[in-house]
């Protein structure tokens, strides 16, 4: 990570830290961490966050990436395309091209990359049947990252968020142990020394039994799919009104 004194972080809900809190009442997550990892180490760092929560991948393009290229950081790091994925009939070929060329830019702009793939579902109800075009839209980012010469972080192979305790209450969101381990696994990616490694196995977890677990998915389904549908079918967005947490490079903070 020699020379990556400047890192911006782009995307949607993923990258803005949900749901991992901050006691100012925004969010930490992976991005926050992983610049905190990488400020410890070279000297003059400094970090931006743009990401708001609900982004579409073309709003992440026409918002985000021109603000990126103008604060002209060493290092971008990108994810984008899974609120879109969740729509009916979404295209992950579609999806691909709008993050191609939101790659390109950032990398004609003079700044690495770094890209993120998307989780796998398979252990989330209703969700799962996603898989096969998530697999789909993860295998163009491969390609996308082979032509740009960019690094990945693979959260598809990343079995360790395969465990519950990954994940908030919604299941769409990390929680702060969850953020904690994707912020080092994309700290291997980068070359950054932790003191931890992302893939430590979890502690044992007394497993329920098969009414309980259902109880638990129908109060999932009800708590946050449904509101999430309606959000969907009135045009409305969890980023409405919400601005960037941090516009602007600045030093990271203790």
């Amino acid at each position: 990570m020699e020379g990556l004194d400047s890192f911006v972080a782009v995307g949607d809900s993923f990258t803005e830290g949900m749901d991992d809190p901050a006691p100012n009442g925004t969010y930490v997550g992976w991005a926050d961490r992983l610049a905190a990892m990488m400020s410890a180490e070279q000297q003059g760092f400094r970090y931006a966050n743009l990401a708001v929560r609900g982004k579409m991948l073309q709003e992440i393009v026409d918002e985000q990436i021109p603000l990126a290229t103008a604060l002209k950081p060493k290092l971008v790091t990108l994810c984008g395309g899974g609120n879109d994925i969740l729509v009916p009939g979404s295209d992950a070929d579609a999806l691909a091209e709008v993050y191609e060329i939101a790659v390109a830019d950032l990398r004609a702009a003079g700044a690495e990359v770094v890209i993120f793939t998307g989780f796998d579902p398979k252990h989330t109800p209703l969700l799962r049947s996603l898989r096969g075009k998530i697999a789909i839209y993860n295998s163009h980012l491969w390609s996308v990252a082979d032509r740009y010469h960019c690094k990945v972080v693979d959260l598809w192979s990343m079995n360790v968020l395969h465990d519950r305790r990954a994940w908030s209450a919604d299941r769409l969101h990390l929680s702060p142990e969850g953020h904690r381990r994707v912020a080092l696994r994309a700290a291997e990616v980068l070359g950054v020394e932790t003191d931890d490694a992302w893939n430590t196995p979890w502690p044992p977890l007394v497993d329920e039994d098969w009414m309980t677990q259902r109880r638990h998915d129908l109060k999932w389904a009800r708590e946050h799919v449904v509101p999430w549908i309606g959000r969907q079918l009135r045009g409305e967005s969890m980023g409405d009104g919400v601005v960037p947490k941090r516009p602007e490079l600045l030093p990271v903070c203790d």
